[in-house]
């Protein structure tokens, strides 16, 4: 196993803006390099968004502070969202936040219930083994959980980013997105650890 205890650039660099986790990085050049998040909405036209596996908020942090009153976000995880970096925006009346099992039937019904949305992100990863080939199976899970998610509540339009762990049938999951969407892709942003066989696939405007 990595030894992910010495802090980094990422994660020095998260705590000093503000943020849970260095997976915030990985977001935001995935929305720079792809425009994830458009500008231009507000509160009677919010943008709409899922995230999935969202503890502990960096994400979702990340598309409120750019957003702001111009989002709704819906959001899950087996934990709660950390409140140290978020000034109240994760109590605001814009989020709906269920701490659940988001292969749950209960959760799901809960989480369908505030779409349509206009973006399905995850960053949802397995508590890991050390075993490459158990990890990535029980990653792959995750992955198309996400996007039984996007088939189920992303409008037309609608993006989907989710992480993976290479290998495996991983190549399955970009099949499938390639049929659901315009484009499919594989993306590793620069945060991604080295020593990580971590990669996201994007599914860019639904058809």
């Amino acid at each position: 196993m990595a030894n992910y205890e010495k802090l980094d650039h990422w994660s020095l660099r998260a705590q000093k803006e503000g943020y849970p986790a260095r997976s915030v990085y990985k977001l935001k050049e995935m929305d720079e390099k792809f425009g994830l998040f458009p500008a231009g909405r507000n509160r009677s036209n919010p943008f709409r968004v899922l995230d999935l596996g969202a503890a502990p908020g960096s994400w979702s942090l990340y598309a409120l502070r750019k957003l702001g009153g111009g989002l709704f976000l819906s959001a899950a995880d087996l934990s709660p969202l950390s409140r140290q970096y978020d000034k109240g925006l994760f109590g605001g009346d814009n989020v709906f936040f269920i701490q659940g099992d988001i292969t749950a039937a209960e959760t799901r019904k809960a989480l369908l219930a505030h779409g349509p949305y206009a973006l399905v992100m995850s960053d949802a990863a397995p508590a890991t083994m050390g075993n490459r080939s158990v990890d990535t199976l029980r990653s792959l899970t995750l992955a198309e959980m996400a996007l039984d998610y996007a088939e189920a509540a992303l409008e037309k339009g609608g993006n989907l980013a989710v992480k993976v762990f290479q290998g495996g049938d991983t190549a399955d999951i970009l099949k499938r997105i390639r049929e659901l969407f315009k484009t499919g892709k594989s993306f590793k942003p620069a945060a991604c650890r080295r020593e990580s066989f971590e990669t996201y696939y994007l599914g860019l405007e639904r058809r």
